[in-house]
């Protein structure tokens, strides 16, 4: 039985300059067991209804503009895990969840950024599950409980978004502040929603994250849209009813974007 994991991503620069949010998944992926797969849920893919990637070489997406032109050079060449969405895919459909196999899509940003420093290797087998931004977090938590098998096969779970995710304001508080932060300068609305989902995640009750968006302080201005949110509820219910949660320092970049990440303990049965 392994942990689940909620990371931050932050820009795709990270898989070239690690920042504190890239050596914390480094010292991460160090100590926790070694998992035989990887099941990721990206932001960074959206559909209607759950989908899982089953390609077997899944390639390296750079999904992201404007940046330099080492960054388009990097690859993440992990193999495919078929098998693995495969078995995601039933345990969602045995929940009532409809779900379908995507046999063409990579790894965007969102996944093999963090995981570059995770597991810089590449060599742990790697499936993708999307989100769902037109349904809510209460969806999401259903397929997080839907997936719960998975840690006691050895598979890791990884919620890949954002604690914070506004880049309207990320942008004029790096324009106001410049990109090196003090605790002065981290914007207050960034830590009390972070204070009130570390908060929430500890209650052991799912509920409050099924309504964050009513009951967050600045839930709208934290995410003015919810797809960056999206992957903590799954990885927090992948981990089963009520898991220990470790929470990781990583930042905050420009003072708004929070770089936290989680790890969930399941509890033994």
């Amino acid at each position: 039985m392994i942990p689940t994991v909620f990371i931050s991503h932050g820009s795709p620069m990270h898989a070239l300059h690690a920042g504190a949010a890239g050596r914390a998944w480094t010292d991460l992926g160090r100590r926790l067991p070694r998992p035989r797969a990887i099941l990721i849920a990206s932001a960074h893919w959206e559909t209607e209804l759950p989908m899982v990637t089953m390609t077997r070489t899944p390639e390296t997406i750079h999904d992201f503009g404007g940046f330099p032109d080492e960054l388009y050079k990097l690859r993440y060449a992990a193999p495919g895990a078929p098998e693995i969405a495969q078995r995601a895919l039933d345990l969602l459909q045995a929940a009532g969840l409809p779900a379908s196999g995507n046999g063409c899509r990579g790894l965007d940003h969102g996944a093999w950024v963090p995981l570059m420093h995770l597991y810089p290797a590449a060599d742990i087998p790697v499936a993708q599950i999307s989100v769902q931004p037109t349904l809510d977090a209460a969806h999401h938590l259903r397929v997080g409980a839907a997936l719960a098998a998975l840690p006691h096969e050895d598979v890791l779970v990884v919620g890949s978004g954002h604690m914070t995710h506004n880049l309207r304001d990320w942008i004029q508080h790096a324009r106001r502040h410049g990109m090196q932060v003090t605790e002065a300068s981290v914007a207050p609305y960034v830590e009390e929603f972070r204070h009130w989902v570390d908060a929430a995640l500890r209650s052991g009750e799912p509920a409050g994250l099924a309504s964050w968006q009513e009951q967050a302080p600045h839930a709208s201005r934290a995410h003015p849209t919810d797809e960056h949110f999206l992957p903590l509820p799954v990885a927090y219910a992948a981990a089963g009813r009520s898991p220990r949660v470790e929470h990781i320092e990583a930042g905050v970049d420009a003072g708004v974007l929070a770089m936290d990440a989680y790890v969930f303990h399941p509890r033994s049965a």
